[in-house]
């Protein structure tokens, strides 16, 4: 029922340009739930580079899909500061993989663009569930991608399952201890706070949702 849905570059290329808009729009915000754990500056270098990531799109327009994702993964790698910028650079980095040589991919194949993404920032962050990071939004998100597929739920409706999972997985941050990067350092006093990647990871598949073309 999925090789009907078949996805374009031009969808990546306007998911990209909206997450940009949207980091740029909760910059500061990110950045105050960065001032509770963190460094307080997550937002702030999110908004660095989805800035050059902007400014350079022009440029890779005639890529196809792998090339793309190197691009703006390569150019989040060496503006975003902090562990987000090889996190974040990690993940659209192999992202484009499946779409090496192509100009659009089947549903199927977006699904192992997630995958190959999430798995990517799992082994660059050292990161599982349960550690309050960005993997407690993206790995749920994954599983219920998965399991819709399973049950034949139609493509926009296996995205919103995705989406719903990582807002709720992110939600889950709240009350765990931090075992990852500075917040870890605070151990108890790490609870009762959103952990800022898991925020920015949700907003970034929300705009794969609102953007989703089915």
């Amino acid at each position: 029922m999925y090789t009907d849905c078949v996805i374009g570059k031009e969808y990546f290329y306007e998911v990209i340009e909206k997450i940009a808009g949207l980091i740029e729009e909760k910059r500061d915000y990110l950045t105050e739930l960065d001032a509770a754990i963190g460094d307080a500056d997550h937002g702030f270098n999110m908004s660095i580079g989805f800035r050059e990531v902007l400014k350079k799109m022009p440029e890779w327009k005639d890529k196809d899909i792998k090339g793309f994702f190197r691009s703006v993964g390569m150019t989040l790698l060496g503006k975003v500061g902090g562990a987000s910028g090889p996190l974040y650079g990690s993940f659209f980095m192999k992202f484009g993989e499946p779409g090496s040589g192509k100009n659009e991919v089947t549903f199927q194949e977006l699904f192992e663009m997630f995958k190959q993404a999430v798995q990517a920032v799992e082994q660059r962050g050292k990161a599982a569930v349960g550690e309050k990071t960005m993997v407690d939004a993206l790995r749920p998100a994954l599983n219920a991608f998965e399991q819709a597929v399973e049950q034949n739920l139609q493509p926009k409706q296996v995205m919103e399952a995705f989406v719903d999972a990582a807002r709720q997985g992110a939600n889950s941050t709240i009350e765990m201890i931090a075992k990852k990067g500075r917040a870890m350092r605070l151990g108890e006093r790490s609870k009762g706070h959103l952990d800022p990647g898991a925020t920015s990871a949700t907003m970034i598949l929300e705009v794969f949702l609102e953007c989703f073309p089915y």
